[in-house]
């Protein structure tokens, strides 16, 4: 079966840091890989982009058409997204602009490229406007599997600091509609789900493959196990009602979105900080990534 236009694209990108030939010879062209909002799976595009205002953007233009291209209901469920940009390669969190600074983003973006105010001009819906932020954390040394740990734990410490934040501002008066900085809530919705997904995918395959391991070779830890195991439930319920607040966050009782999430802080924080006094000793001794 031949090859689609877009497979061949990717290839060639790979194959040659970044460079292709044909119509998109010496364009910026980066690969974008979303997980499918139905099918869970990894999908990646060729994506034209632009820098602005230090800012890393995308344009969700489908050339003009009069649906949202799927990458971009791919990034609204799933957040987290991974960028091939020249050789480098990094994960980032898609946050679609909105309001006055989508327009701000999409002129710089149509000053860089004249086609997107074409596609613009050809079709009745906003064209998005997606601002791909990477983590500009200092990377930890890990070198054993206490390391990945904390290098897991800082990412979740820091993400949810960072919901924190952007939810005081987006209830800054504490009513709806009042005194909100424009065009917040995507930016809120991306971050929190970002973060519930990291969290989930971190409970998860603890309680799959470490947490059993640590009780086959630790047996004196099973009952600090089976009580981090019960903690992982009690926040993943947490996480759960956020998740569900998330859906109408323009309509979301402020009180109750504030508590939630300073439940979230509480309950996490514990955890963690329990987790971390029991796990790093024996952790410290297994090798990260595994070995043979």
């Amino acid at each position: 079966m031949p090859m689609s236009f877009n497979q061949t694209i990717i290839e060639e990108f790979r194959a040659n840091a970044g460079r292709v030939g044909g119509p998109f010879e010496g364009g910026d062209l980066l690969l974008l890989t979303t997980t499918g909002a139905r099918t869970g799976q990894a999908h990646t595009v060729p994506l034209g982009y632009i820098r602005a205002d230090g800012l890393l953007l995308v344009v969700a233009s489908a050339a003009g058409a009069p649906d949202h291209p799927q990458w971009y209901r791919d990034l609204l469920a799933h957040p987290v997204v991974r960028v091939e940009l020249g050789t480098e390669v990094f994960e980032a969190i898609a946050v679609p602009a909105e309001g006055a600074r989508r327009d701000k983003l999409f002129e710089a973006a149509v000053r860089a490229a004249p086609g997107y105010g074409d596609y613009q001009a050809h079709t009745t819906r906003v064209l998005p406007v997606v601002v791909l932020e990477q983590d500009t954390a200092e990377p930890r040394q890990v070198a054993d599997l206490a390391d990945k740990l904390l290098e897991v734990h800082t990412w979740l410490r820091g993400q949810l600091r960072h919901v924190r934040a952007e939810v005081d501002a987006y209830f800054a008066d504490g009513q709806p509609g009042d005194g909100r900085p424009p065009g917040l809530g995507l930016q809120v919705r991306q971050h929190c789900l970002a973060f519930c997904e990291g969290l989930t995918h971190h409970h998860t395959g603890e309680d799959a493959a470490i947490f059993p391991a640590l009780a086959r070779s630790h047996p004196q830890l099973r009952e600090t196990l089976d009580r981090l195991g019960e903690e992982h439930r009690v926040v993943g319920r947490i996480k759960d009602e956020l998740v569900a607040l998330l859906s109408g966050i323009g309509a979301a009782d402020p009180q109750r979105f504030r508590a939630e999430l300073t439940r979230m802080s509480t309950e996490l924080e514990a955890h963690l900080a329990y987790e971390e006094e029991a796990l790093l000793p024996v952790l410290a001794g297994v090798p990260f990534p595994p070995t043979r």
